[in-house]
Parts: C-alpha cells; sequence; structure tokens
C-alpha cells in the first residue's frame, strides 16, 4: 500500500506540474512533509502573491499550476488574485489545507465550515473529497478541468489527515494517468460561411482578443489578416490581459475604446466585425452609445459559452480559437479590397520636469531586448506603454484582465519562473505596488531577475480619470504622498534606484535587465493619465 501522499506527488510529477506557489499554515504542513528533491516551492508572504505568481506562471507556461493555501483565512486573503485568474482564463488547481476530519464536525479552529461554497462565483469548480482515499481523483480531475477550456481557476479542500492515509495504488494509477483533452473547430459549412462573408465583405475588420496569444494562434491570426487585408484592432485595454496581434505590424489599426459608445464610433465604416478570442466587450466606464454602427454586423469567435451568450449583439461561435482561424485562414479566398493605411508613429512628446509617463514607456522600449516580456500594473500608463512599445511578440505582454490590483508584481515573478531565458519587466505605479509589496521578499529570496519599473506620480491616477468621466468631485483618497518603493524594496532585500532624467532611466533600465537578480528603478512622473 502507498499514502495519498505519494501518489499525488507522483501525478503531478508526471504532469509536470512540479512548481508549487504556496503560503502554508499548519493545515497545509502534512501535504509539504518530505518534500521531494524534484520539486520546487515558491513561498509567498501573503496568499495574493502566491496566487498572482501562479497566475502568471500558468499563462506562461500554458499549462495548469498549483497554488497551496491556508484553509478560509488563506483562501479569504487570495481571492482577490483569484478573481483575476479567472478573468485571465488561468489555469490554476487552488488547493487549501482542513482541520483533520475528527475535528470538522466541531468546527475546531481553523474549520473552513464551507470550503466548497467559499471560493465561489470565481472557480469552475470546487470540492473537498468525501474521503481520504478520493483525495487523488478529485485532484486529477482539478488538473483536467483547470486546462479544459474556457481555462480557469479550480479549487480542493483536503483535510490535513487525509495525506497519510493509505490507498490502492493499482486502482488510483487508474484515475490519475488519464489524458483529457479539449477544444474542436465550428462546422465546415460554418467556416466556409464565414470565410466568404470575409472575403466578400467591403470593409471587414479583426479584433484581436487575448486568447489569440494563450491558444497559440497568433500567427495564424497574422496570416489571416494579412491574407483578407483586414484592419486589426485591440480589444479594450482594461479588458485585456494579453495581445493578440503584433502592435507594430502596418495592419494593426490600435485599442478599442473601453466604452460602448466610443468603441461604437470606433468600428464606423465597418461592415463586418470579426472578435477572436475575446468577450464582447469588457467594457469600463459606462458612456452610452450605439453598440454597433448601423450597417455592421458582428461574429465573434470564443472558446467560453459564458462569454458567447453574454455578448450584447452580434452573433457567436464557440470553439478553440486557433483551430478555428486555421480554418478560416485555409477557407478564405483572396479579396479585391486594398489593405488599410498603417497608423502613423508614436507621438513625441515634449521634455517636461519631471517626465511625462510616455518619456518614461519610450525610455523602457529602449532599454528592453527584442524578447522582453512586460507585465503592466500601472493603470495610468496602460496606452502610453502600447503606444511607445508596440509589443510584437507573443508572449510578450500581460495585463489583469479583471482589472483587480495586487496582480502585477507577483505575476512578473511567476511569468520569470516559466520563461526564464526572456527577460521580464514589471511596470507598476506605486500605489499599484502596495497591493502586493511583499513580492519583493520572493523575488529576492529566489534571486528571480525581474526589473520592477516603477512610475511614481503620487496619486491614484486612474481614479482620478475616472472621477472626470463619472463626474464626481472632492473625493478622498485619491492622492499618494510620500510612498517610497524604492527604500520599501530594500528593506525586502532587492536592489533599487531612482532616477529623474530620461538618460538616467534608460541607462537604469538596461543595467537591471542586464543583471542577475530583482532591481527597482522609480522615476517621478507627470501626475495624470498618459495617452501617446
Amino acid at each position: 500500500m502507498t499514502t495519498v501522499r505519494e501518489v499525488v506527488f507522483d501525478m503531478w510529477r508526471d504532469r509536470g506540474m512540479t512548481t508549487i506557489f504556496g503560503n502554508p499554515g499548519s493545515t497545509e504542513l502534512p501535504m509539504l512533509a518530505d518534500f521531494p528533491d524534484d520539486f520546487r516551492y515558491v513561498l509567498g508572504l501573503q496568499e495574493i502573491v502566491a496566487v498572482g505568481m501562479a497566475d502568471g506562471f500558468a499563462q506562461a507556461t500554458g499549462r495548469p499550476a498549483h497554488v497551496n493555501l491556508h484553509t478560509a483565512p488563506g483562501v479569504g486573503n487570495g481571492m482577490g488574485a483569484i478573481f483575476n485568474a479567472q478573468a485571465n482564463h488561468s489555469p490554476l488547481v487552488v488547493t487549501a489545507g482542513q482541520q483533520a476530519r475528527e475535528l470538522m464536525t466541531l468546527q475546531a479552529n481553523l474549520t473552513n465550515r464551507d470550503s466548497t461554497r467559499m471560493p465561489h462565483p470565481l472557480v469552475k469548480w470546487s470540492y473537498e473529497p468525501p474521503h481520504a482515499k478520493d483525495v487523488p481523483h478529485a485532484l486529477a480531475r482539478a488538473a483536467h478541468l483547470a486546462a479544459l477550456p474556457p481555462k480557469g481557476p479550480v479549487f480542493i479542500s483536503i483535510p490535513m489527515d487525509d495525506w497519510d492515509a493509505e490507498v490502492d495504488e493499482a486502482a488510483v494509477a487508474h484515475q490519475t494517468t488519464r489524458t483529457v483533452v479539449g477544444g474542436g473547430t465550428a462546422s465546415p459549412a460554418i467556416v466556409r460561411d464565414l470565410a466568404q462573408r470575409l472575403t466578400e465583405a467591403s470593409n471587414p475588420a479583426l479584433v484581436a482578443g487575448p486568447d489569440i496569444d494563450a491558444s497559440g494562434a497568433w500567427n495564424t491570426a497574422v496570416a489571416l489578416a494579412e491574407k483578407l487585408r483586414l484592419p486589426v484592432f485591440a480589444t479594450p485595454a482594461p479588458g485585456g490581459g494579453r495581445l493578440g496581434f503584433p502592435e507594430d505590424h502596418p495592419l494593426f489599426q490600435g485599442i478599442l475604446a473601453p466604452a460602448i459608445g466610443p468603441l461604437g464610433e470606433m468600428l464606423q465604416g465597418h461592415d463586418l466585425v470579426l472578435v477572436a478570442g475575446s468577450s464582447v466587450f469588457p467594457y469600463y466606464p459606462n458612456i452610452p452609445g450605439p453598440l454597433l454602427p448601423d450597417g455592421t454586423a458582428l461574429i465573434a469567435i470564443t472558446s467560453d459559452p459564458d462569454e458567447a451568450s453574454r455578448a450584447p449583439m452580434g452573433d457567436a461561435i464557440v470553439a478553440d480559437v486557433a483551430l478555428t482561424l486555421q480554418a478560416l485562414l485555409d477557407a478564405a479566398g483572396e479579396p479585391s479590397r486594398d489593405a488599410p493605411q498603417p497608423r502613423p508613429p508614436a507621438e513625441q512628446m515634449e521634455d517636461s520636469e519631471p517626465m511625462n509617463a510616455s518619456h518614461a514607456m519610450a525610455a523602457l522600449g529602449e532599454a528592453l531586448p527584442d524578447d522582453g516580456i512586460v507585465v503592466l500594473e500601472s493603470p495610468a500608463s496602460t496606452l502610453a506603454l502600447r503606444n511607445q512599445l508596440r509589443p510584437s511578440r507573443p508572449g510578450s505582454y500581460y495585463f489583469a484582465a479583471g482589472g483587480g490590483l495586487g496582480f502585477g508584481m507577483p505575476a512578473a515573478v511567476g511569468v520569470q519562473l516559466a520563461q526564464p531565458d526572456r527577460p521580464v519587466v514589471c511596470v507598476v505605479g506605486e500605489g499599484s505596488a502596495q497591493y502586493a509589496i511583499q513580492t519583493f521578499w520572493t523575488a529576492a529570496a529566489y534571486r528571480v531577475p525581474v526589473t520592477f519599473l516603477v512610475p511614481r506620480n503620487d496619486e491614484y491616477a486612474i481614479l482620478k480619470w475616472f472621477a472626470t468621466m463619472e463626474d464626481v468631485a472632492g473625493a478622498p483618497g485619491l492622492d499618494l504622498p510620500k510612498l517610497d518603493v524604492s527604500a520599501v524594496a530594500q528593506g525586502y532585500g532587492v536592489e533599487a534606484k531612482s532616477v529623474s532624467t530620461r538618460d538616467e532611466l534608460t541607462d537604469a533600465l538596461s543595467s537591471a535587465i542586464a543583471s542577475d537578480g530583482p532591481n527597482v528603478v522609480e522615476v517621478p512622473v507627470q501626475p495624470g493619465m498618459a495617452l501617446a
């Protein structure tokens, strides 16, 4: 006979899930006993950090990642990050310890009294196995569900005394060694019809969503746009956790506005809009207007039935994005229309003191190698970064699609651990940094060479912008004086430097990116949103 712990670790080993992110408590220690040498445990000092690291790691590898939390309090602390993981379609297996079975009915200290309901509605499935022998099967099911479309987090609660229970190894092997795959294209008739409509339309457009990158359809989307001479837009920035198209490509026309009225205006003149790998659409704030211009039809391709069903307009095809785009590429004819004109170069801002955030993003563009990855959580700098850098490679940009702060710093560490041969820069506002500031400790302790660029504007600039949009005056709590992220980083053991000029910033970023450890580069920038 063998134990639950032994068969579960064998299963994780076979699935390549040998990195565990977590913040352990007493109810998790039995799982971690005699921790195998071929596994890596990455400690976060707070649960939002652990979940955020797993989120970035799962997105960058494309495989389920395991994050282990501490019973009810740990799950509670991590739920904001689980919210982001759900919006990001990140395949996470979230486990948490539970009080010993003999004490659960008594609700002894640390009992999660309603463990399966607690993480809802943020997970695809939650479960607490009724018997210790069911733990391996439950975890195998969780890994399958997390990875099946639409990908997302799942949750398993495991009583702490289950790990040493004995199981029938032969019986469990049937449960834990299965392969489950999913995804399929639309029917040939649907593909042919859509391909014909795209070919014959007078002025169609493509909206490239984050699942193009996540599904591996990047090159296919480029080939389809080039064959059909499609102008390409990115899904609205607040809801686009990844890029779906190279933003330096001549066909790329820009990022759609995030509100109903302005977005509809941007699609004026297009008779057919194909939305691939995105919801329709991640709107915010609420600026009313027509959903689509008169004479414009819309068709979405998504692997998520909920995205398809909740869209307020247009038709939808629920299918694998990569397979369906490839089928469209094969079926599409050569149109007679001309390709659109390229958008103009990025606007160059006049020098200022302190510098505009666009200057800071331009300096980053000069320092960042071609294979660099950006993880962004500086809402006021989002458009400036996209306009100045114009990222053009798959897997080069990550953002919290759910909009919850605390994603950027830990996700950057997770992405760097998953992509050790590519430099990772986390652009994070000094306000956003406070939500997962403990990430600095993990970066230093594990020598993860992330560069943290902190454009410091002494305010919640994005909230002041929303206040203007929402006609709100006199709201408190929007200014952030005297936040010194560099000093905090040094306290956690991370090298940090503050600069003030663009040349200093470029040099500091170049040195930080080339180093073999984590670094913070902080620079004061003008208040307000940077849009160019």
